[in-house]
């Protein structure tokens, strides 16, 4: 396990942060006591007024920017939250744009981030990044192609970094949540898409408590945080009977499109 992450008086940076789960987790970390919590999302998307600083995390400059900023007008970062996400429902016929910015937001967007957080984290011997994968990184999205193998790839990234960079003081959590009511799932995808009827079948829970996950599982120095405890056993028994796991979602895929 990672050290255990003390919000009280820190300094966070939360991208994603002007809706859904980024929201969430800002607003429980002010909270909670932080001392400084940078709101980071597109430019444009804090609509409702919100002090936020617009970053476009595909973009490795801009996101070297915010936390070198940051530091200089803050200190050093003690949490960073790599949240932007973006869902696609695609399938392998999605264009080769839909793919390459699936993985500049989901993927990218966290390997700049640990990037330019690790000359920090090395000079003081400490630091953390919550990483927000997904149930999608463990399992799969029925209908989402680019999601998945993105969400994927995010997961092994988070896995990664904590086994290179652990001992420089680097702790990492993954954050992967099923069905969460955001806008990604409520209004970001078209209610007929195959993507969007399998997390609300699934049923959702709210932003806030996924926030209550993430403060339980930072305090707890954990690297896997579950807001949906039952995906721990669908994990177990994908691993357990690969076979027999993919059949069940394909049955489960029949059912959804009324096969």
């Amino acid at each position: 396990m990672a050290a255990p992450v003390e919000l009280r008086d820190s300094v966070v940076v939360v991208t994603g942060a002007a809706s859904g789960i980024g929201r969430a987790l800002a607003d429980r970390f002010e909270a909670e006591g932080a001392r400084v919590v940078v709101r980071a999302d597109l430019p444009g998307a804090f609509a409702d007024g919100t002090d936020g600083e617009a970053v476009d995390v595909t973009d490795r400059a801009a996101v070297t920017d915010l936390v070198e900023r940051t530091i200089e007008r803050h200190g050093p970062i003690d949490l960073y939250c790599s949240n932007a996400g973006i869902a696609t429902a695609g399938g392998i016929d999605a264009p080769p744009e839909v793919w390459q910015r699936a993985w500049g937001v989901n993927v990218l967007g966290t390997v700049h981030a640990a990037a330019a957080l690790l000359p920090s984290v090395r000079a003081r011997g400490r630091g953390h990044l919550l990483v927000t994968a997904s149930a999608a990184g463990l399992l799969t999205n029925l209908g989402d192609a680019p999601y998945t193998a993105t969400k994927h790839a995010a997961v092994g990234l988070a896995e990664w970094l904590s086994i290179t960079h652990g001992d420089e003081g680097l702790g990492v959590s993954c954050l992967c949540p099923q069905g969460v009511r955001t806008p990604m799932v409520t209004g970001g995808l078209d209610a007929g898409e195959l993507a969007a009827s399998v997390v609300e079948a699934m049923g959702l829970i709210e932003p806030e408590q996924v926030a209550d996950a993430v403060v339980a599982g930072l305090a707890d120095g954990r690297f896997l945080i579950l807001p949906h405890p039952e995906v721990a056993d669908y994990v177990r028994n994908k691993a357990t009977d690969p076979d027999r796991w993919l059949g069940g979602m394909r049955k489960l895929q029949r059912r959804l499109r009324g096969d």
